[in-house]
């Protein structure tokens, strides 16, 4: 699937897409709607309106990559909240993508989610992901 390091954020677009929008008009999304730079190498999620449908927008350093999956079965799990994007965790991504109702599944008690040692630039924060 995707190779993601460890800097790498993942927003969630919380209101569905239309899905026609190829390159350009995610990117337009992406820096006007959510008021991100496109160009961070950050990864970008986009539903349709059914659900089955996700579209993952990432820069590369020398050009976008545009992930498309389509379920033939089942639809994905809705991004809920009040801002137009939702930062995520990787592990949340990868359930999502699997089909993992994320609502209903839960961390062990004292399990530590986010371990940063060393590493004082506030961009690369731990991920504040809202359940």
């Amino acid at each position: 699937m995707l190779n993601l390091g460890s800097r790498v954020r993942i927003f969630a677009a919380t209101a569905p897409i239309d899905f026609r929008k190829g390159f350009d008009g995610l990117v337009a999304i992406v820096r006007d709607s959510f008021g991100e730079d496109p160009f961070a190498g950050d990864l970008f999620c986009f539903f349709n309106r059914r659900r089955d449908r996700v579209k993952v927008l990432v820069w590369d350093r020398n050009g976008f990559w545009l992930h498309y999956k389509r379920l033939e079965r089942g639809t994905f799990e809705r991004i809920e909240g009040s801002a137009k994007r939702l930062e995520i965790d990787r592990a949340r991504m990868s359930m999502l993508l699997e089909g993992i109702d994320t609502r209903s599944s839960r961390f062990r008690k004292h399990f530590a989610r986010d371990v940063r040692i060393g590493d004082r630039d506030d961009r690369h924060e731990p991920a504040r992901v809202a359940q």
